[in-house]
């Protein structure tokens, strides 16, 4: 059994909110599912903590990656980016 809680609450700031409206539907949906994953697990198989920050971590979506802060007392996982790989982590 997973020691995570179930049930965080997931925020998109600005920049997702906007990528997310010019993603194409095969990707959204993708996105979304790992958003569902998050949701469940803020740490899942496959998310890699960001160093240099305290509680910033990333996961993988194809070629694209989806940056978040976790903030473990509100049970939030707060999306800062979602980027393409090669533009990913620069406005962190």
């Amino acid at each position: 059994m997973s020691d995570q809680p179930a049930g965080w609450q997931i925020i998109l700031t600005r920049q997702p909110e906007k990528v997310l409206r010019r993603v194409p539907k095969e990707l959204l949906q993708r996105i979304d599912a790992q958003f569902t994953i998050l949701a469940n697990n803020p740490r899942p198989a496959g998310s890699k903590k960001l160093s240099g920050f305290d509680n910033l971590y990333r996961i993988r979506v194809g070629d694209w990656r989806i940056s978040y802060a976790i903030e473990e007392k509100r049970l939030v996982i707060l999306v800062l980016e979602i980027a393409p790989r090669g533009n990913a982590y620069r406005n962190l």
